[in-house]
């Protein structure tokens, strides 16, 4: 679950339109929809903020928190959000190894309507993307949105370099994803045992035959984390690109490549690659009016997150031969999504080469 919290000096609430924005006796608009928070919190440092975007939420959709969090906070919780959100723990009948996909499943069983968005504690919808979500899902199985960091400190600057890089190619995995609530109760959930939640949630939705949206122009605000927060989870998410075998065969190559280029005493090898890799993150900032979030500097971050995603990537792969998997919440998980069979060629070449 997620136990992501923004430091106090970059929390901005979300606005939500008032009584003057849409009219005098003009009430906000409601949507059959359930939005369903699962967390888990050690501190209540954003427990004020996150109850304002409450109080907006609640207006608009049914408010749905699986709350994982020790039994002290839980019941601060459940007082503050009376009235506000249907609070409840995960069911501890749930199997599973990541805390966020018991809540997951918990919470989407108890929803009360078909639409339903699943968001981390750190997404911030305002009411167009809310109703944007809504027409997507009556049309699609699965609505996966894009994400974008405000403010902007030095850290979420960096990351947000992975996020252009992804537009570029495709589409980025978000904090957040919406789904139709018979699609994910005919197909039983998704595993529980893996790191990548929101990637297998997606594999799932794919394997049962359900379609999927992901519009680059569905832009839904996320707070970032503190930067202790966001520099021990380095090596954590560059362990998801042991589910994707182009991803990590790319990153798994930037450190010998950056070597060869150096060895061979060509520097102009090293600045026409980063400079490729930021033409390719501004063509992923530009991609559907993208400049409307994306500061024109993030595009510079690309090669620097790329670098970090070499170093970090070899490390990942060591905690999968040496540790068994990398540690989450007190275990151990060893996959980071349901491997697929390139993947495993891949780590048998490496442990190949290890052995050789």
């Amino acid at each position: 679950m997620s136990s992501l919290r923004p430091t106090g000096d970059v929390r901005r609430a979300t606005r939500w339109p008032d009584a003057e924005d849409e009219g005098a006796g003009t009430s906000p608009i409601r949507l059959p929809m359930t939005y369903v928070l699962p967390l888990r919190w050690h501190s209540d440092a954003g427990l004020v903020e996150l109850t304002d975007y409450l109080r907006g939420l609640a207006d608009r959709v049914e408010v749905l928190v699986v709350d994982g969090s020790p039994t002290d906070l839980f019941a601060r919780h459940a007082q503050t959000w009376r009235g506000l959100a249907r609070h409840l723990p995960p069911d501890p009948g749930e199997p599973g190894l990541n805390g966020k996909v018991r809540g997951v499943h918990t919470g989407v069983r108890a929803a009360g309507h078909e639409q339903v968005v699943i968001a981390d504690d750190d997404v911030r919808y305002d009411e167009a993307a809310l109703i944007a979500v809504h027409r997507l899902l009556g049309r699609a199985d699965l609505v996966r949105p894009q994400n974008y960091f405000d403010p902007l400190p030095w850290h979420a600057w960096w990351d947000t370099g992975r996020t252009l890089l992804n537009r570029a190619f495709g589409a980025d995995y978000p904090g957040t994803l919406a789904v139709r609530r018979s699609t994910f109760l005919a197909m039983g959930g998704y595993d529980p045992d893996v790191l990548f939640e929101n990637l297998e949630l997606i594999r799932t939705v794919r394997r049962h035959h359900g379609t999927e949206a992901a519009p680059a122009w569905l832009y839904v605000r996320r707070l970032p984390p503190e930067a202790a927060h966001f520099r021990g989870q380095r090596v954590r998410q560059a362990y998801d690109d042991l589910a994707q075998p182009a991803r990590l065969v790319t990153a798994l190559a930037v450190l010998p490549g950056l070597a060869a280029a150096v060895a061979s005493r060509r520097p102009g090898l090293l600045l026409g690659a980063a400079a490729g890799v930021v033409v390719l993150a501004e063509a992923g900032r530009r991609r559907a009016h993208g400049g409307r979030v994306f500061p024109p500097s993030t595009a510079l971050a690309a090669p620097l997150w790329l670098l970090e995603r070499g170093i970090c990537s070899w490390l990942a792969v060591g905690r999968r031969f040496l540790l068994g998997g990398v540690r989450y919440n007190g275990t151990r998980i060893r996959h980071a999504a349901t491997p697929a069979p390139q993947t495993r060629a891949i780590l048998r070449t490496i442990a190949g080469m290890g052995q050789g």
